[in-house]
Protein backbone atom coordinates (compact mmCIF):
# COMPACT_ATOMS: atom_id res chain seq x y z
CA UNK A 1 0.00 0.00 0.00
CA UNK A 2 2.98 2.64 0.47
CA UNK A 3 3.79 1.90 -2.57
CA UNK A 4 1.49 2.54 -4.05
CA UNK A 5 0.36 5.41 -2.16
CA UNK A 6 3.96 7.09 -3.38
CA UNK A 7 3.07 6.32 -6.78
CA UNK A 8 -0.07 8.18 -6.62
CA UNK A 9 1.60 11.11 -5.08
CA UNK A 10 4.59 10.95 -8.03
CA UNK A 11 1.73 11.07 -10.37
CA UNK A 12 -0.59 13.89 -8.69
CA UNK A 13 2.64 16.05 -8.56
CA UNK A 14 4.21 15.42 -12.31
CA UNK A 15 0.14 16.31 -13.27
CA UNK A 16 0.16 19.69 -11.62
CA UNK A 17 4.04 20.49 -12.63
CA UNK A 18 2.74 19.17 -16.27
CA UNK A 19 -0.45 21.69 -15.77
CA UNK A 20 1.16 24.62 -14.51
CA UNK A 21 4.19 24.49 -17.29
CA UNK A 22 1.14 23.78 -19.87
CA UNK A 23 -0.54 27.15 -18.53
CA UNK A 24 2.38 29.19 -18.27
CA UNK A 25 3.25 28.27 -21.69
CA UNK A 26 -0.29 29.12 -22.74
CA UNK A 27 0.18 32.65 -21.10
CA UNK A 28 3.50 33.42 -23.40
CA UNK A 29 1.84 32.33 -26.67
CA UNK A 30 -1.14 34.74 -25.40
CA UNK A 31 0.98 37.42 -24.23
CA UNK A 32 0.62 40.98 -26.14
CA UNK A 33 3.70 41.89 -28.27
CA UNK A 34 3.16 45.25 -26.54
CA UNK A 35 4.40 43.63 -23.51
CA UNK A 36 7.83 42.70 -24.69
CA UNK A 37 10.60 45.49 -25.09
CA UNK A 38 11.77 44.04 -27.80
CA UNK A 39 8.48 44.79 -29.57
CA UNK A 40 9.22 48.25 -28.60
CA UNK A 41 12.70 48.87 -29.75
CA UNK A 42 15.87 46.52 -30.51
CA UNK A 43 18.13 45.29 -28.09
CA UNK A 44 20.92 47.99 -27.28
CA UNK A 45 19.69 50.78 -28.60
CA UNK A 46 21.12 53.85 -26.65
CA UNK A 47 19.50 57.62 -26.27
CA UNK A 48 21.85 59.33 -28.90
CA UNK A 49 22.34 63.14 -27.66
CA UNK A 50 21.62 65.89 -30.24
CA UNK A 51 23.34 68.88 -28.04
CA UNK A 52 23.90 70.43 -24.77
CA UNK A 53 23.96 74.17 -25.04
CA UNK A 54 20.52 75.02 -23.48
CA UNK A 55 19.58 76.00 -19.68
CA UNK A 56 16.74 73.57 -19.46
CA UNK A 57 14.47 72.24 -21.95
CA UNK A 58 10.97 71.12 -22.10
CA UNK A 59 7.72 71.58 -24.16
CA UNK A 60 8.71 68.54 -26.69
CA UNK A 61 5.68 69.27 -29.94
CA UNK A 62 5.77 67.79 -33.03
CA UNK A 63 4.08 68.82 -36.31
CA UNK A 64 2.55 67.10 -39.56
CA UNK A 65 5.77 66.18 -40.72
CA UNK A 66 7.65 65.27 -37.95
CA UNK A 67 9.37 68.13 -36.97
CA UNK A 68 9.48 68.54 -33.03
CA UNK A 69 9.70 71.85 -31.53
CA UNK A 70 10.69 72.70 -27.67
CA UNK A 71 11.24 75.20 -25.18
CA UNK A 72 14.78 76.03 -23.50
CA UNK A 73 12.70 77.91 -20.96
CA UNK A 74 14.48 80.03 -18.68
CA UNK A 75 16.20 81.20 -21.71
CA UNK A 76 12.91 82.00 -22.66
CA UNK A 77 13.18 80.34 -26.35
CA UNK A 78 11.46 78.10 -28.47
CA UNK A 79 13.65 75.78 -31.10
CA UNK A 80 12.97 73.59 -33.67
CA UNK A 81 14.44 70.19 -34.80
CA UNK A 82 13.64 69.11 -38.03
CA UNK A 83 13.26 65.73 -39.25
CA UNK A 84 16.85 66.16 -41.38
CA UNK A 85 18.53 66.59 -37.70
CA UNK A 86 19.30 70.72 -38.22
CA UNK A 87 18.69 72.31 -35.02
CA UNK A 88 17.32 76.00 -35.33
CA UNK A 89 16.12 78.96 -33.30
CA UNK A 90 11.81 79.18 -33.86
CA UNK A 91 10.90 82.34 -31.46
CA UNK A 92 13.18 84.48 -29.59
CA UNK A 93 10.72 85.38 -26.31
CA UNK A 94 9.08 83.29 -26.15
CA UNK A 95 6.63 84.23 -22.90
CA UNK A 96 8.65 81.84 -20.97
CA UNK A 97 6.74 78.85 -22.76
CA UNK A 98 6.82 75.49 -20.84
CA UNK A 99 4.45 72.73 -22.21
CA UNK A 100 3.33 72.73 -25.73
CA UNK A 101 1.10 71.08 -28.35
CA UNK A 102 0.58 71.46 -32.06
CA UNK A 103 -3.66 71.56 -33.34
CA UNK A 104 -4.56 70.73 -36.68
CA UNK A 105 -3.74 74.06 -38.23
CA UNK A 106 0.14 73.88 -37.24
CA UNK A 107 -0.42 76.38 -34.37
CA UNK A 108 1.93 75.60 -31.65
CA UNK A 109 -0.58 76.18 -28.02
CA UNK A 110 2.09 77.11 -25.82
CA UNK A 111 1.95 77.53 -21.61
CA UNK A 112 3.71 81.03 -21.09
CA UNK A 113 3.76 81.05 -17.95
CA UNK A 114 5.76 84.44 -18.06
CA UNK A 115 2.67 86.00 -17.26
CA UNK A 116 0.33 83.18 -16.26
CA UNK A 117 -0.91 82.99 -19.85
CA UNK A 118 -1.99 80.30 -22.90
CA UNK A 119 -0.63 81.28 -26.02
CA UNK A 120 -1.63 80.26 -29.56
CA UNK A 121 1.62 80.67 -32.37
CA UNK A 122 1.31 80.54 -35.91
CA UNK A 123 3.44 78.68 -38.39
CA UNK A 124 4.19 82.21 -39.36
CA UNK A 125 5.14 83.16 -35.58
CA UNK A 126 2.30 85.25 -35.22
CA UNK A 127 1.34 85.11 -31.37
CA UNK A 128 -2.41 85.21 -29.96
CA UNK A 129 -3.07 85.08 -26.20
CA UNK A 130 -6.23 82.36 -25.94
CA UNK A 131 -6.17 82.61 -21.93
CA UNK A 132 -4.85 85.27 -19.49
CA UNK A 133 -7.12 84.25 -16.04
CA UNK A 134 -9.36 82.29 -14.87
CA UNK A 135 -12.23 84.57 -13.38
CA UNK A 136 -10.38 87.47 -12.98
CA UNK A 137 -7.60 85.53 -11.07
CA UNK A 138 -3.64 84.97 -11.92
CA UNK A 139 -3.95 81.54 -13.21
CA UNK A 140 -0.72 79.33 -11.68
CA UNK A 141 1.39 78.77 -14.30
CA UNK A 142 -0.07 76.91 -17.21
CA UNK A 143 2.14 73.72 -17.13
CA UNK A 144 0.94 71.31 -19.94
CA UNK A 145 -1.51 71.03 -22.47
CA UNK A 146 -3.15 68.35 -25.15
CA UNK A 147 -5.60 69.51 -27.93
CA UNK A 148 -8.47 67.34 -28.62
CA UNK A 149 -9.83 66.31 -31.98
CA UNK A 150 -12.56 68.51 -31.37
CA UNK A 151 -10.38 71.51 -30.64
CA UNK A 152 -11.28 71.93 -27.19
CA UNK A 153 -7.73 71.84 -25.17
CA UNK A 154 -7.22 70.57 -21.61
CA UNK A 155 -4.79 72.74 -19.47
CA UNK A 156 -3.28 71.82 -16.19
CA UNK A 157 -2.03 74.49 -13.57
CA UNK A 158 0.20 73.79 -10.61
CA UNK A 159 2.22 75.88 -8.57
CA UNK A 160 5.60 76.67 -9.38
CA UNK A 161 7.63 79.53 -7.97
CA UNK A 162 9.36 81.42 -10.91
CA UNK A 163 12.57 83.30 -10.91
CA UNK A 164 11.14 85.85 -12.89
CA UNK A 165 7.23 86.48 -10.91
CA UNK A 166 7.48 89.03 -8.73
CA UNK A 167 4.62 87.35 -6.75
CA UNK A 168 4.81 84.92 -3.82
CA UNK A 169 1.79 83.11 -3.95
CA UNK A 170 -1.19 81.70 -5.43
CA UNK A 171 -4.00 83.56 -6.70
CA UNK A 172 -6.34 80.65 -6.78
CA UNK A 173 -8.00 78.42 -4.09
CA UNK A 174 -5.89 75.28 -5.52
CA UNK A 175 -3.93 73.73 -8.58
CA UNK A 176 -6.71 72.44 -11.16
CA UNK A 177 -7.23 70.86 -14.71
CA UNK A 178 -9.13 73.45 -16.75
CA UNK A 179 -11.22 72.47 -20.17
CA UNK A 180 -11.34 75.20 -22.87
CA UNK A 181 -13.87 74.48 -25.11
CA UNK A 182 -12.84 75.24 -29.24
CA UNK A 183 -13.71 79.16 -29.87
CA UNK A 184 -13.96 79.57 -26.47
CA UNK A 185 -12.60 82.42 -24.28
CA UNK A 186 -14.14 80.85 -20.49
CA UNK A 187 -11.88 77.96 -19.13
CA UNK A 188 -13.86 75.18 -16.91
CA UNK A 189 -12.70 73.56 -14.18
CA UNK A 190 -12.53 69.52 -14.91
CA UNK A 191 -10.18 68.25 -12.00
CA UNK A 192 -9.79 70.00 -9.02
CA UNK A 193 -8.82 67.26 -6.40
CA UNK A 194 -4.55 67.08 -7.51
CA UNK A 195 -2.12 68.26 -5.05
CA UNK A 196 -0.59 69.09 -8.00
CA UNK A 197 -1.15 68.78 -11.57
CA UNK A 198 1.65 67.87 -14.56
CA UNK A 199 1.72 66.14 -17.38
CA UNK A 200 -1.64 65.36 -19.94
CA UNK A 201 -1.91 63.62 -22.95
CA UNK A 202 -5.03 62.26 -24.34
CA UNK A 203 -6.04 58.83 -26.82
CA UNK A 204 -6.12 60.28 -30.48
CA UNK A 205 -9.95 59.29 -30.63
CA UNK A 206 -10.52 61.76 -27.95
CA UNK A 207 -12.10 58.83 -25.91
CA UNK A 208 -9.57 59.06 -22.73
CA UNK A 209 -7.16 61.38 -20.77
CA UNK A 210 -4.38 60.52 -19.21
CA UNK A 211 -3.34 63.41 -16.15
CA UNK A 212 -0.16 63.15 -13.75
CA UNK A 213 -0.42 64.29 -10.34
CA UNK A 214 3.37 64.86 -9.66
CA UNK A 215 2.35 66.19 -6.41
CA UNK A 216 0.69 62.68 -5.23
CA UNK A 217 3.40 60.59 -7.68
CA UNK A 218 0.25 58.90 -9.77
CA UNK A 219 -1.03 59.08 -13.02
CA UNK A 220 -5.48 58.42 -13.84
CA UNK A 221 -7.33 57.82 -16.57
CA UNK A 222 -10.19 59.41 -17.58
CA UNK A 223 -13.05 58.91 -20.23
CA UNK A 224 -13.85 62.38 -22.14
CA UNK A 225 -17.42 63.30 -22.10
CA UNK A 226 -19.10 64.58 -24.95
CA UNK A 227 -19.27 68.19 -23.35
CA UNK A 228 -15.13 68.06 -22.61
CA UNK A 229 -16.43 67.04 -19.03
CA UNK A 230 -14.55 63.98 -17.38
CA UNK A 231 -15.47 61.21 -16.14
CA UNK A 232 -14.68 57.33 -14.96
CA UNK A 233 -11.77 58.66 -12.82
CA UNK A 234 -9.59 55.37 -12.76
CA UNK A 235 -6.11 55.33 -11.19
CA UNK A 236 -3.46 53.95 -13.89
CA UNK A 237 -0.21 53.55 -12.11
CA UNK A 238 1.32 54.73 -9.01
CA UNK A 239 4.35 57.19 -10.63
CA UNK A 240 3.64 60.73 -11.67
CA UNK A 241 5.13 62.57 -14.39
CA UNK A 242 6.09 65.49 -16.44
CA UNK A 243 5.64 64.97 -19.52
CA UNK A 244 3.80 62.57 -21.16
CA UNK A 245 2.70 60.74 -24.85
CA UNK A 246 1.64 57.74 -26.16
CA UNK A 247 1.89 55.66 -29.23
CA UNK A 248 0.25 53.59 -31.73
CA UNK A 249 -0.33 50.39 -29.29
CA UNK A 250 -1.68 52.56 -26.78
CA UNK A 251 1.20 52.16 -24.48
CA UNK A 252 1.86 55.45 -22.59
CA UNK A 253 5.21 56.92 -21.85
CA UNK A 254 5.71 58.95 -18.71
CA UNK A 255 9.17 61.08 -17.70
CA UNK A 256 11.04 62.01 -14.57
CA UNK A 257 13.98 59.84 -13.81
CA UNK A 258 14.48 58.98 -17.38
CA UNK A 259 11.04 57.31 -19.66
CA UNK A 260 9.22 54.93 -17.51
CA UNK A 261 6.47 52.74 -20.61
CA UNK A 262 2.90 51.41 -19.65
CA UNK A 263 0.98 49.21 -21.69
CA UNK A 264 -2.77 50.33 -21.74
CA UNK A 265 -3.52 48.23 -18.93
CA UNK A 266 -1.25 50.19 -16.41
CA UNK A 267 1.79 47.30 -16.25
CA UNK A 268 5.04 48.28 -16.49
CA UNK A 269 7.00 47.29 -20.00
CA UNK A 270 9.83 49.00 -20.54
CA UNK A 271 12.02 52.00 -19.04
CA UNK A 272 14.58 54.28 -20.85
CA UNK A 273 17.58 55.58 -18.22
CA UNK A 274 18.69 59.12 -19.33
CA UNK A 275 21.59 60.07 -17.59
CA UNK A 276 20.57 63.48 -16.88
CA UNK A 277 19.28 64.67 -13.94
CA UNK A 278 15.72 65.08 -15.26
CA UNK A 279 14.17 64.37 -17.86
CA UNK A 280 10.77 66.70 -18.80
CA UNK A 281 9.28 66.12 -21.67
CA UNK A 282 8.89 63.36 -24.82
CA UNK A 283 7.10 63.08 -28.50
CA UNK A 284 7.58 61.71 -31.33
CA UNK A 285 9.08 62.75 -34.01
CA UNK A 286 10.95 62.43 -37.24
CA UNK A 287 9.48 61.41 -40.80
CA UNK A 288 8.00 58.30 -39.63
CA UNK A 289 7.31 59.29 -35.99
CA UNK A 290 8.91 56.53 -35.00
CA UNK A 291 11.98 58.32 -33.38
CA UNK A 292 11.20 59.23 -29.28
CA UNK A 293 12.76 63.31 -28.91
CA UNK A 294 13.10 63.75 -25.27
CA UNK A 295 13.92 67.12 -23.40
CA UNK A 296 16.55 66.23 -20.75
CA UNK A 297 17.57 69.33 -18.52
CA UNK A 298 20.15 71.35 -20.49
CA UNK A 299 19.93 68.35 -23.42
CA UNK A 300 18.03 66.91 -25.63
CA UNK A 301 18.23 63.28 -27.34
CA UNK A 302 16.33 61.57 -29.50
CA UNK A 303 15.64 57.32 -29.07
CA UNK A 304 15.22 54.96 -31.85
CA UNK A 305 11.77 52.98 -31.41
CA UNK A 306 9.86 50.25 -33.72
CA UNK A 307 6.87 51.59 -33.01
CA UNK A 308 5.22 54.99 -33.99
CA UNK A 309 3.81 58.04 -31.88
CA UNK A 310 0.13 59.29 -32.56
CA UNK A 311 0.23 62.66 -32.22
Amino acid sequence: MKTIFKVAIVLTVSFCVFTSMRAHKKAQVILPKADSTDALFAAGTKPQLISRQFSFTEGASVDKKGNVFFTDQNNNKIWEYDTDGKLSLFLDSAGRSNGMYIDKKGNLITCADENEQLWSISPKKKITVLLKDYQGHLFNGPNDVWVAPNGGLYITDPYYQRPWWSRKKSDLDGEKVYYLPKNSSTPVIVISDFKRPNGIVGTPDGKYLYVADAGAGKTYKYTINKDGSLSDKILFVSQGSDGMTLDEKGNVYLTGKGVTIYNPDGKRIARIPIEEPWTANICFGGKKKDVLFLTASTAIYTFQMKVRGVE
